[in-house]
């Protein structure tokens, strides 16, 4: 079992940024590939980033790529997101995700606001 506690979201205005982080209490975090999803209201989730378990390998949505960067710190058990350039349809509640196998653990979310 794979608890994630996400922190980070908040309040931002277009053309700022903001920094997500993800707490894993897993005990071999490098096993696992680690992802970002976002879901605004009436919309389905969407991926928005993806990084391997050593973090050589990132993946990103078609509407984050050049404005988002995901990373991970395997020796604290955590991942991040930093978004920069942030525009109102980026508003969403933001989830991390642990994925190994067949296995999916997800966080609680945090939200995420950009407006003026």
């Amino acid at each position: 079992q794979v608890q994630l506690v996400e922190s980070g979201g908040g309040l931002v205005q277009p053309g700022g940024s903001l920094r997500l982080s993800c707490a894993a209490s897993a005990g071999i975090f490098s096993i696992y590939a680690m992802h970002w999803y976002r879901q605004a209201p009436g919309e389905q989730r969407e991926l928005v980033a993806a990084i391997s378990g050593d973090g050589s390998s990132t993946n990103y949505g078609d509407s984050v790529k050049g404005r988002f960067t995901i990373s991970r710190d395997n020796a604290k058990n955590t991942v991040f997101l930093q978004m920069n350039n942030l525009k109102p349809e980026d508003t969403a509640v933001y989830y991390c995700n642990a994925h190994r196998a067949l296995r999916d653990y997800w966080g609680q979310g945090t939200q995420v606001t950009v407006s003026s």
